[in-house]
């Protein structure tokens, strides 16, 4: 099958290119940059040079429609809304990496993205691409809205619970820590080297726009409406999200109990990893992999359960879970292309 990247050049795209190269089934045919427009993609991406001889297109959706049977967006969040309607309105399959497809209310949209929604007849139209919750609609869908890094983390986590409704709501606080590839490319005084080196920040607390994402989701999946604190911070590394979860329950269930939900939930799925004690998952433990690895513990005197989560942010969170998404909707095995183990020194 023949794929595309809208937006080739940021660390999805690349990251995309990355996979897609080493996929068997798909041949890379078409790719867009707006700042690398007529450079070979070699020259943007070196590590390519003699491997990958694509030009950078300008976008066209007549072009894509001519060039490819699926298409990935990985176009910033605001610049990816006019690229994709263009695109499912020429009638080929989609995977978009942005945000502006996964929220279903435009208002939210415009509250928390602090822009306007320029193609709102689009909002719901796509399909939430969290395989392990929606996997039959993603086989049927050929437009699908790829999750947030942190929303992939926390809702996996989360899930098994929240399906039971078994969460007080008022009691969850979700305190997540990021690599700095999460800010994407375009260098900023915050992701300088003198500033985040050395240090641990908080930033966007209270205010993140992956929070209504994370509470629309949870809500579907509870059939209630949702509200809880999350504190995102900045650590001074590449790759890796580790989510750290408090919440009390609303009956009373053992460690043991919620190991068994667990493994229940997540049997037969391959990119989900549970950890059992001693163990507490790391970043380390999915570097460079699609795999979500989580822990849990409970804690006997407060009675809070406490969850960990650890996704690379730029394969589960983002490429990895697009490929996951397309094998899916293309029909072919759902790992094709992913199965690489994470990397550790």
């Amino acid at each position: 099958m023949r794929v595309g990247i809208v937006g080739v050049t940021g660390y999805t795209g690349s990251e995309l290119l990355r996979l897609l190269y080493a996929h068997d089934q798909v041949t890379l045919t078409y790719v867009t940059s707006h700042s690398f427009t007529g450079k070979k993609l070699a020259e943007v991406h070196p590590q390519y040079s003699g491997l990958v001889d694509l030009i950078c297109r300008p976008f066209s959706a007549e072009e894509a429609k001519e060039k490819t049977d699926l298409v990935f967006c990985a176009l910033p969040h605001g610049e990816a809304m006019d690229a994709v309607s263009q695109l499912v309105a020429a009638g080929i399959k989609i995977v978009d990496l942005s945000a502006d497809f996964r929220l279903l209310d435009r208002d939210l949209y415009r509250e928390w993205y602090n822009k306007e929604h320029t193609c709102p007849a689009y909002l719901g139209r796509a399909v939430y691409g969290l395989p392990e919750l929606y996997r039959k609609e993603i086989r049927e869908a050929s437009f699908v809205a790829n999750p947030g890094c942190y929303p992939t983390s926390v809702l996996l986590a989360l899930a098994p619970l929240a399906r039971k409704k078994l969460i007080r709501w008022e009691t969850l606080v979700v305190d997540a820590k990021s690599g700095t590839s999460g800010a994407g490319r375009n260098p900023s005084q915050l992701l300088h080297f003198p500033e985040c080196a050395e240090n641990f920040r908080a930033y966007r607390v209270a205010v993140h726009q992956h929070t209504p994402e994370m509470e629309q989701e949870l809500g579907r999946l509870a059939g209630e409406k949702v509200c809880f604190t999350f504190v995102p911070h900045l650590l001074p590394m590449i790759r890796g999200i580790l989510s750290t979860i408090y919440l009390q329950l609303n009956t009373d269930l053992q460690e043991e109990d919620l190991w068994r939900l667990y493994e229940e939930f997540y049997r037969d799925e391959k990119f989900v990893r549970l950890f059992a004690p001693p163990l507490l998952v790391e970043t380390k433990y999915v570097y460079g992999s699609n795999y979500c690895a989580l822990s849990l513990r409970k804690d006997r005197r407060t009675g809070k359960v406490i969850i960990f989560s650890a996704i690379d942010n730029l394969v589960k969170g983002a490429a990895g879970q697009a490929v996951q998404n397309m094998n899916i909707m293309l029909g072919f095995a759902e790992a094709k292309g992913l199965e690489m183990l994470p990397l550790r020194p």
